[in-house]
């Protein structure tokens, strides 16, 4: 039994490509920001040009799973790390959740925890170049703890919570507030 593998899950090569809305039309560099906001001492307005150069970028190595039952390994994510983002921006102690908006109209949240984690982070690169389209572009948030409809494409804007709110995609679909793989916390 592979214990890297979660319950119900099989490995394939590369990760599969799922989208909610193939025709948007991502913004030129630089009209493009990170923003956080919500429950927060310091709302944020970061421009991508001033991420994508900063000295502050991570690189982690981490499998990536799928609700749908595969899981890829090993993919290697670099970009800003979740400490970076909580230290600018001093989520008030009341937030529980986090809400993600996305370019292409996607939304997904998630507990706080897990934001808080040492690999989570707002991916630029994957496997050593620029993220690319199909994969996200411009940034993507990766938390390899929950479930790959988690680590949402196409991002701009993180939004601190103090209570869940059913306001992401699949979990107004009938899909899990969490999304933990080895919980199998696919649906609610």
């Amino acid at each position: 039994m592979d214990k890297r593998l979660p319950p119900g899950q099989e490995w394939i090569e590369e990760p599969l490509i799922y989208d909610i809305n193939k025709n948007f039309d991502a913004p030129k560099e630089e009209d493009i920001f990170l923003y956080v906001l919500g429950k927060v001492e310091n709302r944020l307005r970061i421009p991508y040009r001033e991420i994508k150069e900063a000295d502050y970028l991570i690189e982690i190595e981490a499998d990536f799973h799928c609700v749908t039952g595969w899981s890829v390994k090993d993919i290697r994510w670099k970009g800003v790390p979740s400490a970076y983002i909580i230290e600018r921006a001093k989520p008030f102690e009341s937030v529980k959740w986090v809400f993600v908006r996305c370019f292409d109209g996607y939304t997904t949240h998630f507990p706080f925890e897990y934001f808080k984690r040492e690999d989570t982070l707002i991916a630029l690169f994957m496997n050593g170049r620029v993220l690319p389209r199909e994969h996200g572009y411009p940034m993507r948030i990766v938390v390899p703890s929950l479930y790959a409809w988690k680590s949402a494409k196409y991002v701009y804007s993180i939004e601190f919570l103090e209570e869940e709110e059913k306001i992401g995609f699949w979990e107004m679909r009938g899909y899990h507030p969490v999304g933990d793989p080895w919980r199998e916390e696919r649906y609610a």
